[in-house]
């Protein structure tokens, strides 16, 4: 028996970027108290966890790399988004990093869009791609869809408007936020 939210390939994920997706993006976020959820984030991914979707982070944390925020400072951030998470009903799967500054450490495989982080989840998880979706607010977090097999939805929160025009070149979806596009998942 195909376990809930499997295919006999592999199981469907929603890969979601962290900052200007699921929460407010200030930069460099540093103080687990400055953390604040994008309206509607929490219910959005339970509603994905609910319907058997496994949910993602990859997140691009350059702030680390350039000594703008400490690995300790970004685990209790990520430690205090987990809370309210669950204070929502929701959980994430995984996260993954990438600490990397690109003009510090020069080019890596897991700064998004590159695909280290994704295969390492699939890896993992046993994640099928050509079922699964990005979501996030920039180009670079849908590009991996292009590439793996999945769709991408871009979200007008955060760094969004930024890239509309882009995503659309592209044929990426565009929605106001979080919730919309789990709502076009799940529809």
């Amino acid at each position: 028996m195909t376990a809930p939210g499997a295919s006999p390939a592999g199981r469907r994920a929603v890969f979601l970027d962290r900052d200007g997706t699921i929460v407010i993006d200030p930069g460099y976020l540093r103080d687990p108290a400055g953390l604040a959820l994008v309206e509607g984030a929490a219910a959005a991914i339970a509603s994905l966890n609910t319907a058997g979707w496994l949910v993602v982070v990859v997140t691009n944390q350059a702030g680390i790399g350039r000594g703008k925020i400490t690995t300790d400072e970004y685990r209790k951030v990520a430690a205090r988004l987990d809370q309210l998470l669950a204070a929502g009903g929701a959980h994430l799967n995984a996260t993954y990093v990438c600490p990397h500054a690109p003009e510090i450490d020069g080019p890596c495989e897991c700064r998004k869009p590159g695909l280290l982080l994704y295969h390492r989840a699939t890896e993992a998880l046993g994640i099928d791609f050509s079922t699964s979706w990005w979501v996030g607010d920039r180009i670079s977090d849908l590009q991996p869809a292009s590439v793996l097999g999945g769709r991408g939805i871009l979200v007008l929160t955060g760094h969004g408007p930024e890239h509309e025009a882009g995503a659309a070149e592209r044929g990426f979806g565009i929605v106001p936020d979080l919730a919309a596009a789990v709502a076009r998942i799940l529809g």
